[in-house]
């Protein structure tokens, strides 16, 4: 009786287990499918969007509707169950292993064109669908044209102004060519590119890729860089480590919305110098004072009538380059002296971590206000107070690298070949030793551009005259009850960019752990 009772039992025990395998096993496959994330992805947030577009178009309190909003709403309400249905489509595909219909694929012309209403992640999504073997290269290509059409449309709001920049309709036309440079490029890229062998003809490409860059678009940079290792390397299998590390990077959606919006300010902040008017940021206007958003205002103008959308513009070159240099800094200084702490013993380590740690007890805002007080308020002071107070942080990082890298046989090799100690950090151990240190950096950038505008916001910062966010969020706080969207935009714009280099820096580190490859 006993027996016969356990059967059915172990039956559906059986049944559960085979159950809970196939549901295992189609996660994996909807996860390392790109079309099903990407498009998901594009779902959600196209559906989040009309949402908020739907809520800003109705006011309660005068009973009116902002016919605008609404048409916005609807459009990208479209765009979502779009977005849906593909995403169900392709799940049902990958399920069951069979290829995309090709219909299936060719409806991503009409995702990727969605990008010109501002819909980056539908237009991902449908590039990603159009190729059927994705390299890292084309991956890179998508965000490298989106980043040139986004510079396109956000430059274009300066035709609505009443006088734009000398050297408008000069960047207009680079970025123009830029945009059809770019289409030629992904298009050679999808024919002449493998997984398994990359073609000799892309060496050319690769170079004027290289040279795009000056834009600051960092994707056009990264892709004639992997071109050329590639090509160094003859496409024998030779594993390049930091070209696997960025192809785990970019199964991350949000690390990758990260990455894109960082890389998006930068090149805004260098196309600027052609498409925006700096005179319109900081020179007084007295006949449009307060004025609230419009297409010639986006982000309405502050209380001496300067455009508040023009100046956070001018005000990322200088949140980005404080934060990078206030980075770059403490990283070079610290992880020399933790090099140097982690690979001797004894009294050299003592006296570097423990002149280190008394600086490290300090609060670093505190000190940073102590610097700045003590030479004045400059961006140069402001760099430095910012440096000062991020070494700790950064020597602490390397000297527990190095402490376990010092004994390594690679290192022991290099001492019983001759080297001498500073040969072996900097060759060895330091570049042995980047992989916690980059993570590291990438986020502290982030905090260091909050801690550029919280200085600014106190006085203690970047001079009051120059458009920096902290200045602008300082002067949008007086009105936040008569005009709050002087206080609202430039808040926004930091914590997106800090939000941006966070994602990107978690990403960052879960693709440098060997754990989750």
């Amino acid at each position: 009786m006993v027996q016969k009772a356990a059967a059915p039992a172990a039956a559906a025990a059986a049944a559960d287990y085979a159950a809970e395998y196939i549901r295992r096993t189609q996660a994996r496959k909807l996860k390392r499918s790109q079309e099903y994330t990407a498009s998901r992805f594009a779902f959600g947030t196209s559906l989040a969007i009309a949402l908020i577009a739907l809520l800003l178009s109705f006011d309660l309190a005068e009973g009116t509707v902002n016919m605008i909003s609404l048409a916005v709403a609807a459009i990208f309400l479209v765009e979502s169950l779009f977005e849906l249905a593909v995403s169900l489509l392709v799940k049902r595909a990958v399920i069951q292993d069979r290829e995309l219909p090709r219909a299936l694929r060719w409806s991503g012309l009409f995702s990727a064109v969605m990008v010109l209403n501002g819909n980056i992640f539908a237009s991902i999504s449908g590039f990603t669908r159009l190729q059927r073997e994705r390299t890292i290269e084309y991956t890179l290509s998508i965000y490298m044209l989106l980043t040139t059409v986004c510079i396109v449309l956000v430059s274009s709001l300066n035709l609505f102004k009443a006088y734009v920049a000398d050297t408008f309709l000069l960047g207009m036309y680079i970025l123009a060519g830029l945009i059809v440079f770019d289409l030629l490029a992904m298009l050679l890229i999808s024919r002449w590119v493998t997984r398994s062998a990359t073609s000799r003809k892309m060496l050319p490409l690769a170079l004027c890729l290289i040279l795009s860059a000056a834009t600051g678009n960092v994707f056009a940079l990264l892709i004639g860089i992997i071109t050329i290792s590639k090509l160094r390397h003859k496409d024998k299998d030779i594993n390049i480590e930091w070209i696997d590390i960025l192809s785990r990077l970019f199964r991350n959606n949000m690390s990758i919305i990260g990455m894109f919006l960082v890389v998006f300010l930068i090149s805004l902040s260098l196309c600027s110098f052609l498409t925006f008017d700096y005179s319109i940021a900081v020179q007084n206007n007295y006949g449009a004072m307060l004025l609230a958003p419009s297409l010639e205002y986006p982000f309405g103008t502050d209380n001496f009538g300067r455009c508040v959308f023009t100046r956070i513009v001018f005000g990322a070159r200088i949140s980005l380059v404080v934060g990078m240099l206030a980075t770059a800094t403490p990283l070079i200084v610290g992880g020399l002296l933790g090099a140097v702490a982690g690979y001797y013993s004894g009294r050299i380590e003592n006296i570097i971590m423990r002149a280190l740690d008394v600086l490290y007890a300090v609060p670093s805002i505190l000190l940073a206000i102590a610097i700045v007080a003590a030479f004045g308020a400059s961006t140069t002071n402001l760099i430095l107070a910012l440096s000062v107070s991020s070494i700790p942080v950064y020597a602490r990082t390397v000297r527990a690298t190095v402490m376990g890298l010092s004994s390594a046989e690679f290192v022991e090799a290099a001492r019983a070949c001759g080297a001498r100690d500073h040969a072996i950090i900097l060759k060895h151990i330091l570049p042995n030793s980047m992989a916690p240190i980059i993570v590291r950096a990438t986020m502290g950038i982030g905090t260091a551009v909050l801690s550029t505008s919280s200085m600014s916001y106190l006085g203690l910062g970047v001079e009051p005259h120059i458009p920096e966010w902290g200045n602008i969020l300082k002067v949008g706080s007086s009105y936040l009850e008569t005009n709050p969207y002087l206080a609202i935009f430039p808040g926004l714009a930091i914590m997106l960019i800090v939000l941006s280099f966070n994602f990107f820096g978690d990403g960052l580190r879960d693709a440098t752990d060997p754990k989750l490859k």
